[in-house]
């Protein structure tokens, strides 16, 4: 049986990759560890990685420490407060749906923005989904308009 989400619906095993990366990236971001070593720890943990892709987890952790200055230059625009006084587990969503909006192209604007306000009711503070809706909304428009305008 899959876990469930934010509305308890049942998550894709990439769905779970996104979740488990947020906690990899959260950690990242405090302790500034490497991706290899951060990918070796989520293995070996007992919940770890658990039914979530592994593959997209790793691509996922690699891609957005290797992006994430990019990522946060992407973002940065589109806050209502400076980066150095964003909530650490917002800015590790934040990064998580912008690497999916500039680099994955196969997964539709609107899913990368709705896993990543899904994220944010998850783990972030009462109203952070909003936040992180209403800035990755506006990195969508910036980054895949193209797409917006043909109704995908």
């Amino acid at each position: 049986m899959s876990e469930p989400n934010a509305q308890g619906a049942p998550q894709s095993r990439r769905g779970l990759a996104r979740r488990v990366t947020v906690q990899a990236v959260y950690q990242w971001l405090i302790n500034e560890g490497t991706p290899e070593s951060l990918m070796k720890q989520f293995r070996e943990q007992d919940d770890g990685i658990g039914r979530a892709d592994p593959a997209y987890f790793e691509e996922l952790l690699g891609g957005i420490v290797a992006h994430a200055p990019e990522l946060t230059m992407a973002i940065a625009p589109h806050l209502d407060r400076p980066l150095a006084q964003l909530d650490p587990v917002e800015h590790a969503i934040l990064l998580l749906g912008a690497y999916e909006l500039e680099h994955r192209r196969d997964v539709p604007w609107k899913v990368a923005v709705n896993e990543s306000v899904n994220l944010a009711k998850m783990f972030g503070a009462e109203d952070g989904y909003k936040f992180v809706n209403g800035v990755l909304d506006r990195l969508a428009h910036a980054m895949r308009a193209d797409e917006m305008r043909a109704g995908l």
